[in-house]
C-alpha cells in the first residue's frame, strides 16, 4: 500500500466530551457499522467490555480500521476517564496524529490539559473538534479562546458554526466558503455543501480574512499573494494548513454534533487532509544493542523489521500484543527477537481488530497497527526486530499508582488462581501493580483510583470467575532520604568448609529529580569486580521496594556504590547483594526517611452559590485554591489537594451543591506529609 494513503490517528478527551460518539459515528459514516451504536445504550462498538457497557465510559483502547477517500485509516478511541489515562499514554505513543474533542458546553476541562501535554511528549500534530453545539449553553468561540489560553495552542477556526433559532443549524467552511448543513433532522442523512447565502456573507468574510492573516504569516508564498491582495485558491489554502500542522505551528478547530452526526464527515476529511501519514512523519530512532550506538529505521516495507508492542491484553485463555509497526514486514511464524530480553519470539497469528472483533491476515507492513496471539515474553514497551537488526524504540513512560488495597480470595483454595489472575493483569496495566506482605502473607493492589481498582476487582469476577474481598483503599505512600547519608555492608558467614564474603560501602544522596533509585559506580576494579555489580545494582534497588521504617517504596535517591573490599577465594554474586542491602539500609536510616504522599490536582465545576461553601470545604481538606474563574452563573475552582483528603468527596460535593458540582481529579507530584498527619499513613 502507498504509505501516503495511510492515516494512524487517536481521539482523546476529557470524559463525556462525546469522544467515544464521535468514534461511532465515523463508523457508520465510513461503512464500518450499518448502525450508529449509543454509548448511553450500551451499544457503542467500540465500548465493547462488558464493563464498558455497563458503565457507559471507555475503560480499554480500542483500535479499528476505515476507509474513507481512498485513504486507510487506523483509529484508536481511548479512555477520557483519568483513572485511564495509560491507555491514552501509549497509544498516543505509537499514533502519528490526533483528533483532541472538546464539549462546547464544559470547553477545556482537566482531562483536556492532561492528554494535550501527553500528545506534546510525543510531538504529534492535532485537530481540534467543539462537540455538542447542539446543547444549550455551548459556545464555539469562547471554547477556541479556551484551548488558546489554558493550552497555549495555536487554534485556527477553520470552520464556524452556523446559529438559527436558537440552535446549531450547520457550518461554514472557511476553506472552500461553502455552507454544509443537513438537508434534516435525520442524523444519516448526509450533510450537503452549498454556496453562502447573503446573510452569512459578511461574517464567513471576516473569519476567513483572520484565517488567512494567520496562516499566510507562517507561510511565504502565500504571504506574497495575501499582501498583494491576490486570489488564493482553496488547494492552496488547504495545502499550507497541512504543512503547518504537521509542523505543529498550527491547530485547525472544526465544529459540530456528534449526537446528531454532523461534521463527522468533514472532520474524517480534515483527517485525511492535515493529519500526517507515516512517511510525513519520517524515520524513527532508538539505540542499537551493540555499544548504545543511535539506529534509525525508515517507514517502508523493504527496511529491516522493527515493531513496539504498545498494548497487551488478558483474555481468559492467552493475551494479544498490539504492536506498531515502524518499518519492514511482520510475518506469521517469522522469528523475532525482543530488545528487552534478547530472547525470541514468534507470532502464531496477525490480526486486525475492530475493536474485539478480529480478521487474521499473513502479514503486516511498515505503517501497520494490528495484534499478534503467540508471544510469550513481551511486555508494554518492548522493541521486536528481525536478528542481526537490533534496535531498541523509546517506550512509553507511565505513572506511579497513587492508591492501595489490601485483597484475598473468599476461598483460600483460590489463592494460587488470584495471584496468577493478579500477574496476569499487572502485565497488561502498566499503571497496576500486585505486592504481598512477606511477613503477613498479605496481598496488595495498587492503581491510579478508586475506579481503577473497582473495574480490576470486577474483571476477576467475570473473566476469571475469582471471588475476593478487598480492604479499605489507601493512599500508595512513598519514601525519600532527608538528607545525604553513607552505610557500610559486610556479609562474612561460613558455610560448611567454605567461606563467603562480600563488602560494600555506598553514599545516598536527595535526587528530586529521579523518579526512583538510580545506581551510580564509583568503586574502583580493584574493590569490586566487575562481575559482581550487577548483583549490586539489584540488590540496592530491591532494598528501595521496601523503606525500613515505614515499608513504602523509596524514591527520589541516588546511590553511589563508592567502595568495598574482595576476598581471593570467598567473595560471590549472592554474598555482594547481602552487603549491598545491609549498606543501602543503614544509609537510609542515618539519612533520615521523608513519608510522601501524592497530590492530586483538582478542578471543580459549580454553580456559584455553592463555591463558597465547597471553598471552605476543599482548605478544611488541606486544598490549595489557585484559581476561581466565573463564567455566568458557574464558578471554576482550580487547585491543588492531598489525595488522602479527597476519599468520599464525590459524596461530599453533592450534599454541598444539592448535586450539581463536578470534580476531576488527576495525580500532579509528591509532597511530603505534615508531622500532624504521620499516623494516618501508617502502614497496614
Amino acid at each position: 500500500m502507498d504509505l501516503s494513503l495511510l492515516r494512524n490517528f487517536g481521539i482523546v478527551a476529557h470524559i463525556d466530551a462525546g469522544k467515544t460518539t464521535v468514534s461511532e459515528r465515523i463508523l457508520f459514516d465510513t461503512g464500518k457499522e450499518h448502525r450508529m451504536g449509543e454509548v448511553d445504550e450500551g451499544t457503542a462498538a467500540m465500548d465493547w467490555m462488558k464493563e464498558e457497557q455497563d458503565r457507559g465510559i471507555t475503560i480499554t483502547a480500542a483500535a479499528t480500521t476505515i476507509a474513507w477517500r481512498g485513504h486507510r485509516l487506523n483509529l484508536i478511541d481511548t479512555p477520557g476517564h483519568v483513572d485511564f489515562t495509560a491507555e491514552v499514554e501509549r497509544s498516543l505513543r505509537v499514533l502519528d496524529g490526533a483528533v483532541v474533542v472538546f464539549c462546547g458546553v464544559a470547553g477545556v476541562e482537566a482531562q483536556s490539559e492532561t492528554v494535550w501535554r501527553q500528545a506534546d511528549r510525543y510531538r504529534i500534530p492535532r485537530l481540534a473538534f467543539v462537540n455538542k453545539l447542539d446543547r444549550a449553553g455551548s459556545d464555539f468561540d469562547r471554547v477556541v479562546a479556551e484551548v488558546r489560553s489554558r493550552l497555549g495552542a495555536p487554534a485556527l477556526p477553520v470552520q464556524i458554526p452556523i446559529a438559527e433559532g436558537g440552535g446549531y443549524a450547520g457550518v461554514v467552511d472557511l476553506v472552500s466558503m461553502e455552507v454544509v448543513r443537513p438537508p434534516s433532522e435525520d442524523p444519516e442523512a448526509v450533510e450537503v455543501h452549498a454556496p453562502l447565502p447573503p446573510n452569512l456573507r459578511e461574517r464567513a468574510v471576516e473569519a476567513r480574512t483572520r484565517l488567512l492573516e494567520a496562516v499566510a504569516e507562517r507561510d511565504e508564498a502565500l504571504l506574497e499573494k495575501f499582501v498583494g491582495g491576490g486570489e488564493i485558491a482553496t488547494e492552496d489554502l488547504r495545502a499550507a494548513l497541512r504543512r503547518q500542522t504537521l509542523a505543529a505551528s498550527v491547530v485547525p478547530v472544526l465544529c459540530g454534533s456528534a449526537v446528531r452526526n454532523r461534521g463527522v464527515r468533514a472532520l474524517l476529511d480534515a483527517v485525511i487532509d492535515y493529519l500526517p501519514s507515516p512517511l510525513d512523519r519520517g524515520a524513527v530512532e532508538g539505540e542499537a544493542p551493540e555499544g548504545g550506538r543511535k539506529a534509525r529505521r525508515k517507514p517502508d516495507p523493504g527496511e529491516p523489521l522493527c515493531a513496539l508492542a504498545f498494548k497487551i491484553f488478558v483474555e481468559e485463555h492467552g493475551e494479544l500484543t498490539y504492536v506498531r509497526v515502524y518499518s519492514g514486514r511482520l510475518r506469521t511464524g517469522v522469528g523475532l527477537v525482543n530488545s528487552r530480553t534478547g530472547k525470541a519470539e514468534r507470532a502464531g497469528r496477525i490480526l486486525r481488530m475492530h475493536a474485539n472483533d478480529r480478521v487474521q491476515v499473513e502479514e503486516a507492513l511498515a505503517g501497520d497497527i494490528v495484534a499478534l496471539v503467540g508471544l510469550k515474553q513481551t511486555a508494554t514497551g518492548d522493541t521486536l526486530f528481525e536478528r542481526g537488526h537490533g534496535i531498541a524504540l523509546e517506550a512509553a513512560r507511565f505513572p506511579d499508582p497513587v492508591l492501595t488495597m489490601a485483597i484475598e480470595p473468599k476461598a483460600s483454595a483460590d489463592r494460587a488462581r488470584l495471584i496468577e489472575a493478579l500477574r496476569r493483569l499487572e502485565r497488561e496495566d502498566p499503571t497496576f501493580r500486585v505486592a504481598g506482605d512477606e511477613e503477613t502473607g498479605q496481598l496488595r493492589i495498587s492503581g491510579m483510583g478508586e475506579l481503577h481498582l473497582e473495574v480490576l476487582r470486577h474483571r476477576l469476577q467475570r473473566e476469571f470467575h475469582l471471588d475476593a474481598n478487598v480492604g479499605r483503599t489507601r493512599v500508595a505512600y512513598k519514601e525519600t532520604l532527608a538528607r545525604a547519608s553513607a552505610g557500610e555492608g559486610k556479609f562474612v558467614r561460613k558455610v560448611g568448609e567454605k567461606g563467603v564474603y562480600g563488602h560494600v560501602r555506598l553514599r545516598l544522596e536527595p535526587a528530586h529529580e529521579v523518579a526512583g533509585i538510580e545506581v551510580a559506580m564509583q568503586a574502583g576494579l580493584g574493590d569490586l569486580p566487575p562481575a559482581f555489580r550487577p548483583a549490586i545494582e539489584r540488590a540496592i534497588r530491591d532494598a528501595g521496594t521496601s523503606g525500613p521504617t515505614y515499608g513504602y517504596p523509596v524514591v527520589q535517591v541516588r546511590a553511589v556504590v563508592t567502595g568495598g573490599s574482595r576476598h581471593e577465594t570467598d567473595s560471590n554474586e549472592t554474598a555482594y547483594a547481602a552487603a549491598a542491602d545491609l549498606a543501602f539500609r543503614e544509609a537510609l536510616g542515618s539519612g533520615g526517611e521523608v513519608l510522601l504522599e501524592p497530590i492530586m490536582r483538582f478542578e471543580i465545576q459549580s454553580p456559584a452559590e455553592f463555591a463558597g461553601g465547597i471553598l471552605a470545604d476543599l482548605q478544611a481538606r488541606r486544598g490549595e485554591v489557585e484559581e476561581v474563574v466565573a463564567e455566568g452563573t458557574v464558578k471554576w475552582l482550580r487547585g491543588r489537594v492531598p489525595l488522602a483528603s479527597m476519599f468520599g468527596y464525590s459524596t461530599a460535593l453533592r450534599s454541598l451543591s444539592q448535586g450539581r458540582a463536578s470534580c476531576t481529579l488527576e495525580p500532579f507530584r509528591y509532597a511530603p506529609v505534615p508531622a500532624d498527619r504521620l499516623r494516618e499513613a501508617a502502614p497496614y
